[in-house]
């Protein structure tokens, strides 16, 4: 079994996600706000990246830019100290830049509706 490139990068991402929940205690900043914030969105980018793995729900990938923002701001907005603050931005420019990866395949799944006018048009014949 081959993994694409896009596979590959949403486990990244997955990863990322699961780096998020420990990051409060690896790094020592346990009680304070960046760590509550890593530990709502780290859960949500490891899920979200989890799923994108799959090519049926390939599309939820977009997803995580929302959080890969978060990350970004959330230092600054949380008055985080510097570990946290490297550990959030590296976090969230590795989700913004692996989110997008890879198109959603478009033909393997149905074939829309002229399918049921044209059964030729449909991807298994």
């Amino acid at each position: 079994m081959k993994l694409t490139r896009g596979e590959v990068a949403q486990a990244v991402v997955a990863g990322v996600g699961g780096w998020l929940m420990l990051a409060p205690s690896v790094l020592g900043h346990v009680g304070s706000d960046i760590a509550q914030s890593d530990r709502i969105v780290g859960p949500v980018v490891l899920a979200i990246g989890f799923l994108s793995i799959f090519p049926i729900t390939r599309l939820l990938r977009w997803v995580n830019l929302l959080p890969g923002a978060w990350l970004l701001l959330a230092p600054w907005l949380l008055d985080a100290p510097t570990d946290a603050t490297i550990s959030s931005m590296v976090a969230g420019v590795v989700v913004l830049a692996l989110a997008p990866v890879e198109k959603a395949p478009q033909d393997q799944y149905g074939g829309g509706w002229i399918t049921l006018v044209r059964p030729s048009d449909r991807p298994d014949k």
